[in-house]
């Protein structure tokens, strides 16, 4: 079923990247705050235990370094997928956590695997191939965006360098993809102007009546009056003060 969508600022644009940031802000200064570390919260893949990680490890960073990476484009993404995907931004945010949750716990090495980075390459994934779909010059545009700015970002789905989750990469890519292509937007329609409808008429266009069949400007006289028709004129008088 389609949503209706229209690109509006709205008070959501503003809030859910606000607090997807201060969720994991908070989640790391509860850490230092009173000595805790919640590694273990984190997707252990193929053990029972490691599924609460599915939900949990989007909260869980490993340094202010790992923090600090990942808070600039989970805002940024996340403000672009509520401005421009406003009635399925929910819904792709909550189907991206879980499906690529479980795809890193069926395809991930045994280790902990925390961060939002999983998110982020679904929203990365998401907005990019949606934007191409759905043929709108907005969308497309906002597509090439990403791509500029996260188009290095696709590297790190594999194993290329030590220390980081390419398994949760991967799995946020393709969960992102697949959601492109599933989830139902209505985009605006396009204005179009009259000589681009189907039903457009070129010999009784009032503009191209002004040129001839050479490009040349043409006066036409003004349209005369039907014959037969009755002229009505009224006249005002201004009425005289009565006089003593």
């Amino acid at each position: 079923m389609s949503e209706n969508n229209n690109f509006q600022l709205t008070d959501a644009v503003v809030l859910a990247p606000l607090l997807a940031v201060l969720s994991i802000w908070t989640v790391y200064w509860v850490e230092v705050r009173f000595g805790l570390n919640f590694n273990d919260y984190g997707i252990y893949p193929r053990k029972i235990s490691g599924l609460k990680g599915i939900v949990f490890s989007p909260f869980v960073h490993g340094s202010v370094e790992h923090l600090y990476n990942n808070t600039i484009p989970l805002a940024v993404l996340t403000t672009f997928l509520v401005y421009f995907y406003r009635s399925v931004a929910l819904r792709v945010m909550v189907i991206g956590i879980l499906v690529s949750g479980l795809l890193t716990w069926l395809i991930g090495r045994p280790s902990y695997h925390i961060g939002a980075s999983g998110i982020i390459y679904v929203l990365v994934s998401f907005v990019f191939f949606k934007g191409i779909i759905a043929k709108h010059f907005r969308l497309i545009a906002l597509s090439l965006v990403v791509v500029f700015v996260y188009g290095s970002m696709i590297w790190y789905i594999f194993p290329v360098k030590d220390g980081i989750s390419w398994e949760g990469h991967l799995a946020g890519f393709l969960t992102g993809l697949m959601l492109a292509f599933i989830t139902k937007v209505k985009v605006p329609a396009v204005k179009k102007y009259e000589w681009e409808k189907e039903n457009y008429d070129e010999e009784n266009d009032p503009f191209l009546k002004h040129f001839d069949e050479n490009g040349n400007f043409i006066e036409l006289e003004p349209e005369k009056p039907e014959e037969n028709t009755i002229k009505i004129t009224y006249q005002y008088k201004r009425r005289e003060k009565d006089q003593d």
